[in-house]
Parts: structure tokens; sequence; C-alpha cells
């Protein structure tokens, strides 16, 4: 077994030109737009020549709730791309951009891990093709655009209380969560109360994964709500007149970008919203496009399935018209074993009975996953200290529940550790089909969406919420906006807003502190409990150790 580090092996990788990559999917040399010699995007009029196209088979891979003892999805998500092109299929894997503040702050990179990764590794964790620096200045030229209007007269009558519009960065910095901007008299404009987010936290980066095409991103961007009147008028981005310039600023960010894993098989790499603040699924338009090309398209959706894998189903889904044919749930022995109560100092130690009490939070993942019709099966992520008997009791529970767990070895072994998994989704995907279904209708009125949520995803007793988020919800619904889905903010670390509660609790409520409309996305996002916008770094952050080698080499990116 390798102890290479993750990067060590990425840096080893026999790369082929992109070239060959997208011709393993069919997309000629001229249409691919190249950014150095291993990645490129795929352009739009080749897009646009798939639409009659039949679609492969989609595969979801989501997760148990995380633990800091690591669960592997994205590892997993490449490594089951790598397996199922191993059998003979024609398989392409969609996962989503790497973001700079958790790079550099608690989480490091978003490529996979071990034998299992996508390369280029330090670009992807990096600037990449500049996705995310086109969506953070779209969004602040929006922002800088709604100031100057109030500056310059403010012809809207835009109520400078009631402005929504924040800022964003795509780094970690807490100091910016509440400001107050425009000090320094009159040149400087007005002062007001307002803060930053992080980039993937912003509705211009849901657009852009939610957007089929440039017009309909351009659309969708004119629909942002950025601001209200004195008598509570919905100001527009299309009323600013930003709608155009900020479509400028991604007309390259929007399409596709096509990379490849260790293997040298495809994977787009595109969008990259967070699953706990957003809605945690990369572009439609990859994934789109990587159906029409794919026998097989393996996609993750980020933390846990009460949070990724809901909103891929609810939002994604539903707004792409697409669906699942088979889900994977990745879980480890040793989260498993942290969900039963042991310190992550004492994973090493065999605890059967410390992985069947975890085996709960599981459970009722599978459940939950279940409940949208489709066909699930459990990823068993191999670590080194696994032993036979931990193993055995995570796969006897999983069959208690209906389901089937599958050892899989790819982070040491590559797409050999996980031949037996992409047999099986083949299999699910291919047998008895899915009969998907959303959790919730779109004429369901939007508190009554958040309680269903609530009650049926994290099985709380109902939820909290104050007479002023219910009355904002009302008046949405008066302005046509009930029909909308739902996008929690919530931690990822448990069913509740409570981070430290593990396992599957039950005698809990969820409390909705605040409301955003995001209109030009289309959803409403509930923002539950603690749950920032804009995180901050940890006290040691992994920035102090990333650094360039006497090679010119990046270290401690992972």
């Amino acid at each position: 077994m390798s102890h290479k580090s993750d990067i060590e092996i990425a840096r080893e990788a026999a790369k082929r030109p992109i070239q060959e990559i997208g011709a393993k999917l069919g997309i000629g040399a001229d249409d691919l737009l190249p950014y150095g010699h291993d990645k490129a995007k795929v352009s739009q009029p080749f897009i646009d020549g798939l639409a009659d196209r039949p679609d492969g088979k989609l595969i979801l891979v989501t997760a148990i709730n995380p633990t800091p003892a690591g669960e592997g999805k994205t590892t997993t998500t490449v490594g089951l791309g790598d397996g199922l092109n191993r059998i003979g299929k024609k398989a392409a894997i969609c996962i989503r951009e790497a973001s700079l503040g958790p790079c550099f702050g608690m989480k490091g990179g978003a490529a996979g891990g071990g034998y299992a990764q996508v390369v280029p590794m330090e670009e992807m964790n990096l600037h990449f093709t500049g996705d995310f620096h086109a969506i953070t200045s779209a969004h602040n030229l929006l922002s800088a655009m709604i100031d100057n209007h109030i500056y310059w007269g403010n012809a809207l009558g835009i109520d400078q209380r009631r402005v929504v519009w924040r800022r964003v960065m795509d780094m970690n910095d807490r100091a910016l969560r509440d400001i107050v901007t425009s000090l320094g008299g009159v040149p400087n404009g007005f002062p007001r109360q307002t803060g930053f987010d992080i980039t993937v936290a912003s509705e211009v980066m849901a657009i852009l994964c939610l957007a089929s095409d440039l017009a309909d991103l351009e659309r969708r961007l004119g629909d942002i709500i950025v601001a209200y009147t004195r008598d509570k008028a919905p100001i527009t981005c299309r009323d600013i007149g930003a709608d155009g310039a900020m479509a400028v600023l991604l007309k390259d960010a929007i399409q596709p970008n096509l990379v490849q894993t260790l293997e040298n098989n495809p994977a787009f790499v595109h969008g990259g919203p967070f699953a706990n603040i957003a809605h945690g699924c990369n572009s439609v338009m990859a994934t789109r496009t990587a159906l029409k090309l794919a026998d097989y398209v393996v996609t993750e959706a980020g933390f846990g399935a009460d949070l990724g894998a809901e909103k891929f189903m609810d939002i994604k889904c539903r707004k792409a018209g697409i669906s699942p044919d088979a889900v994977v749930i990745v879980a480890t022995v040793r989260a498993m074993k942290m969900n039963g109560g042991v310190a992550k100092g004492d994973l090493g130690a065999e605890n059967v009975a410390a992985v069947q009490a975890g085996c709960a939070n599981l459970g009722r993942h599978i459940e939950n996953v279940k409940s949208f019709g489709v066909p699930v099966v459990v990823a068993i992520n191999h670590f080194a200290g696994d032993t036979e008997a931990e193993i055995a009791a995570v796969t006897d529970y999983v069959a208690g529940q209906g389901s089937e767990a599958v050892l899989c070895k790819h982070w040491a072994e590559g797409s050999a550790g996980t031949e037996a998994l992409a047999e099986r989704v083949v299999a699910l995907a291919e047998g008895e089909g899915s009969a998907f279904s959303p959790l919730y209708p779109d004429e369901m009125g939007l508190l009554e969406k958040i309680e269903t949520i609530a009650t049926r995803i994290y099985r709380a007793d109902g939820i909290v919420a104050d007479a002023k988020v219910i009355k904002q919800l009302e008046e949405w619904e008066a302005a046509g906006f009930g029909h909308l889905p739902v996008c929690m903010a919530k931690t990822q670390y448990s069913f509740t807003t409570d981070p430290t509660a593990r396992g599957a609790p039950t005698g809990f409520s969820i409390p909705v502190r605040e409301v955003r409309l995001s209109a030009g996305a289309g959803f409403v996002v509930a923002i539950c409990g603690e749950i920032m916008t804009m995180p901050g770094l940890p006290s040691a952050p992994a920035a102090e150790t990333i650094r360039l080698n006497e090679a010119g080499d990046v270290e401690g990116l992972f």
C-alpha cells in the first residue's frame, strides 16, 4: 500500500493531452477551448448540437453526515467513474470546483484522494480556469452598481435599509460578515450596513449552476432581487441595468471544464456551491452535457444526504428535468465509530459495538434516499485499519435495511478497488428502474416545504420560526414566488442544527433564523441555527503549511 501523499501521487500522474480525453467522449479538438495542456472548456455550439441525443444513466454519490474521521465522497465518485470504465462502460464524472476558502482553511483540496483523484490537482484547488473569480467579479459589479445608483440620485427610489444584495469573496474572512460601507463623507456615498458572503454562497454561483444556457443565465441574472423601495416594491438586477455586463463576465465561466482522472478518464469539474449554505451540486450544463456523451455519469452532491442529496433531488433534478438511476451512499467504518461515540484519537482500536451504534446515522440516510423512489447501494470506503468484524457489522446492518454494502478500495488500488461497486451500480441502474419523485410538490406553501424537509428528512418534531420569517414567506407567496423549492442552510455535521449531535437524533426542532429569496436561482434559502454564509478560518489554517518548495512545486495542499 502506498504511503505517498495525494499531491505526490497526483504529480506523478501520466496525464494525457486534454484533446485525447475529449476524443473518448467524441468531443473534437476544435470543440475544446484549452486552458494549458490538461484542462479545457467545452464549446457552446458543440453542447447545443447534443440536444437530440438520448441521456445516459445518472448515478448520484452522497454520504452520511461528515465527521472528522473523513468519508471520501469525491474519492468514491472518482473511483466509481474509473471502475465503470474498467468494466467496459463509457463513463464520465461530474464534480464541483474547489473553493479557496476551505482550501486555505480547514478542509484541504477537493479533487479526491489516493489513487482516485482528478488532475491537475494543484490548479483545480487554486484558480483552475478562473470561474470563481468571474462569479466574484460579476456579483460585485452588481453590488457596485447598486450603491452607484443610490449615489447618483436614486431614481428607482431604493430604500437603503432594504438593500438585500451583499458582497462576496472566495475566502473565509469572518471580519467581513457584518460591516458598514461608504464611510468618509459625501464623495463616498451614503453609509449603510452590509456584509460579505463567501463566493460559493452567491446567488450568481447558484444561477451559473442551474442555468441551461447563456440566454437563460442572463434572464436569471436579471431576475435577481437586489433591494426594495420604501413601499416594499422589489428592485431587480435588470432594473439596475447590470444583467448584460454580468453575463459578459460569465460567458466563459458558464462553459463546463473538462479534465481527467489519474486513469485518464473524462471528468467535468464545473460550479461549486457549498451544500450546507447553497445547493451543493455541480452545474446543470456539465451534468446534461455529460449525460449526452457518456453511458454512465457519476456525480456528487455535497456533504451528507440530508443536505446534498435532498437538494440534488428537490432543486437540481426538479429544475433540470433529470433524475438519478441509482444512488451511492458513502460511509466509513471510522465514521460509524465516531457516530457511535468514539473520540477521534481512539479510532484505531477495534470497536464493533460502536460501529453498530453509529450505523443509525447511515440507516436514516438510506431510508431518506429511498423515499425519493431511487435504488440505493452503500459504498464502504476502506481504511487500512478497518477490521473484518467492523466491516461485517456495517454490511450486516445495511442488509437489514434492505440494501447492500460494497467494500471499496479505490483510495489504495484505483479502479481495481471499485469493480464490485461498479457492477452493483450497473445492476441497479439497469434493473428495476427508478421511480423518482421529489419530496414535495411545487404548489405546497413555502413554510410547509421547510417543515416537510425538517420533519421527513431531518426527523425533527417541527420548525421554530419568528413571526417576521413567517410574514416574509407569506409576502413572497403573495408576490408569486410560492412555487419555488427551498434550499436549507444548515450544519452538515448533524441531522439537527447542533453540530455535535451525531447519530440519528430525535426530539428536536429546527430553528429557522432568516429566509432569503433567490429569485434568479429560483429558490428560497432558509438559514437554520448558527450556520454562517461567510465561514471563518480555524485557529491553525491550512494556509500556514501551504508553500512552494525549492523545485517550485506546491506543497501542503493535502
